[in-house]
């Protein structure tokens, strides 16, 4: 684990996303805690999703399939800066974002970590070039919605948990128009 991630702060939340002060993200991860996050999923001009495959190493979800990039807000950041700024270190891309659904969730993860999230989710269009971080992603793949549900049917555990939830609560808003 990187010292980085050792020491980033999340945002706690209560449900309705109202922010209650700030913990340790791996302790948070660990205990549970609810806290904020940011997802971002971008489509091309021709309708496909871009997936990421999380980096090997992360201390969770390593080696899965899952949205384009996803984060944490700062402490004092706001979660459409987040999710610009992970888009950006994550996947080398820049682009315009608007919000697409905030959903909370909590999902058992490997490692004994666990996913309690206030999640803001961000769509966007873009056909440029994807430049992944190799600390961050070990691939990236553009997919049609058809393709990724007929995958994702046939080996879920190839896919992030969140990922997963967002494909089965906000399909529709994943392939909204933008």
């Amino acid at each position: 684990m990187t010292r980085a991630v050792e020491t980033e702060e999340v945002i706690l939340v209560d449900e309705s996303d109202q922010a209650l002060g700030t913990a340790p993200k791996v302790a948070a991860h660990r205990d549970g805690q609810l806290h904020r996050a940011v997802s971002v999923q971008l489509r091309d001009s021709q309708g496909r999703l871009l997936l990421q495959k999380r980096h090997i190493g992360k201390y969770h979800s390593g080696g899965l399939w899952t949205n384009t990039c996803c984060g944490h807000p700062r402490p004092g950041e706001t979660p459409i800066a987040a999710a610009q700024r992970r888009l950006a270190e994550e996947m080398g891309i820049a682009c315009r974002l608007s919000p697409l659904f905030s959903t909370r969730y909590r999902a058992e993860l490997d490692n004994d970590m666990i996913e309690h999230e206030v999640v803001h989710v961000f769509g966007g269009r873009y056909d440029g070039e994807v430049r992944p971080n190799p600390a961050e992603a070990d691939g990236f793949a553009w997919l049609t919605l058809q393709e990724l549900a007929s995958d994702m049917a046939g080996a879920p555990n190839r896919y992030s948990a969140w990922f997963q939830i967002y494909l089965r609560d906000h399909r529709s808003a994943l392939t909204s128009d933008i």
